[in-house]
């Protein structure tokens, strides 16, 4: 089939790749020239492993194109997917500009059929809108307009969407269920369900499935901070609960705060419907409030050591990216934790995998970005850990303990057994277990 996509963002690009990997021919459009010159160049623009190896092979065979130009790039196309920014309004709306700016344009240059899709997670009645921006200009037998959100997460998103949990359709028009059936069968052919609804509930399907997942983290947090208080171990509690067949495994781990660019914005969008449509989402508002409290958690407890001022302390940072395997800071929990310590008057050394570089561009020289893990600990007062990147699970214990000025660690993610911090004489505060204070040298 031939494809367009109309924005190369982290879910633009992915799915473009991902359908050129199956044989359709993707013409990706973007706006911005020297974004699309480099990809042209062979050049991926986002980290997320697995990308490049299909990037690289796609466009050798020519399955996978880029142009700047949208009357070029949807000509032949069957279908046009619509992966263009939502960025949260001041009120937390999500902001349709993109969306039906880009609607407004193929109202004047579609010729014949094609299935336009939402692909942005997008507030519901988002379908409707972009349907009456293409009415403007051309027949609506050129045209259906489908919801087909996205459910991919960073990290892991090749994976997520060559072998789909469930794939989400919206729409009430046969002849674009058919066209959208044709694309995706070669991605549930293990028996994963296509699930078809109206374009509204797959709309609201995508809001309702993130801010779920963000009930349960800060649902895990808060009792992670009661835990603190009480005496109990969180990772007890955690395996516990998880055990239940209702309740699963997943999205149980406490740590500072959700980030990303979905979880934050999209919680706050299906707020703001709830609340365009007068109902007082009262979960929703608390998850919100728990996050905002939680990101600042681990200052807190730097602050209970060392005291407020932290003029003439340094801190070492490991984990910038708000989840292990992106360089995606947006939402990062890092960036809050980084401006209430400067705030402090805290020095920074950090060390990332793959995020500095984004980092960078937002703090320059405010912060030091060191260029290997350890030397983001080397005389520094102590170790706050922000990210659970694997290469963080299992470090040099006895290296660590003779390059920090202090045998200190604050661990937002929960990575150490206390056990063996106790042997090794750190003094250790996580996130709701019980401290380690034992400053005895270690015998391992």
């Amino acid at each position: 089939m031939n494809i367009a996509v109309v924005g190369t963002g982290y879910v633009g690009l992915v799915t473009g790749t991902c359908f050129a990997e199956t044989g359709n021919k993707v013409i990706c459009v973007d706006i911005d020239a020297d974004k699309v010159r480099k990809m042209q160049e062979g050049h991926v623009p986002i980290f997320e492993p697995g990308l490049n190896l299909l990037f690289d092979r796609n466009t050798r065979e020519g399955r996978l194109t880029f142009t700047t130009d949208l009357a070029v790039g949807i000509k032949d196309a069957e279908i046009i997917f619509l992966a263009l920014p939502t960025p949260p309004g001041e009120d937390g709306s999500a902001d349709l500009s993109y969306v039906l700016s880009v609607a407004n344009q193929l109202s004047v240059l579609i010729e014949d059929y094609k299935v336009i899709v939402d692909k942005s997670t997008v507030p519901v009645g988002t379908a409707e809108r972009v349907h009456a921006a293409l009415v403007k200009g051309i027949d609506e037998s050129l045209f259906d307009v489908v919801s087909n959100p996205e459910f991919l997460r960073e990290g892991v998103a090749v994976a997520d969407f060559m072998k789909p949990d469930r794939v989400v359709i919206g729409t009430s028009s046969e002849r674009a269920r058919e066209v959208m059936s044709r694309l995706y069968e070669p991605f549930v052919r293990q028996g994963n369900p296509v699930i078809f609804m109206d374009e509204r509930s797959a709309e609201l399907t995508k809001y309702a499935a993130n801010s779920y997942l963000a009930t349960r983290i800060s649902f895990m947090n808060e009792i992670a901070n009661l835990c603190e208080k009480v005496g109990a171990d969180v990772s007890m509690v955690r395996k516990g609960m998880g055990s239940d067949s209702r309740i699963g495994k997943r999205f149980l781990f406490p740590g500072v705060g959700y980030g990303g660019s979905c979880f934050p914005k999209d919680v706050q969008a299906l707020a703001k419907t709830a609340e365009e449509n007068t109902y007082d989402f009262k979960i929703l508002k608390s998850v919100m409030t728990v996050n905002r409290i939680q990101k600042s958690i681990l200052v807190e407890k730097i602050q209970g050591y060392f005291g407020d001022d932290l003029t003439g302390k340094t801190i070492g940072m490991w984990g910038l990216a708000f989840k292990p395997n992106t360089d995606d800071i947006r939402e990062a929990p890092a960036l809050y934790i980084i401006e209430e310590l400067l705030e402090a008057g805290a020095k920074i050394k950090a060390f990332d995998p793959e995020a500095m570089e984004n980092v960078a561009k937002e703090y320059g020289d405010k912060i030091e970005l060191v260029e290997k893990q350890y030397e983001a600990i080397e005389n520094v007062d102590a170790l706050a850990i922000i990210t659970e990147w694997s290469v963080f699970r299992t470090p040099d214990f006895k290296r660590m303990q003779e390059l920090l000025t202090n045998k200190v660690i604050f661990d937002g993610r929960n990575l150490y057994d206390t056990e063996q911090m106790r042997e090794y004489g750190f003094y250790y505060e996580s996130i709701g277990r019980s401290i380690v204070e034992t400053k005895k040298e270690s015998t391992l």
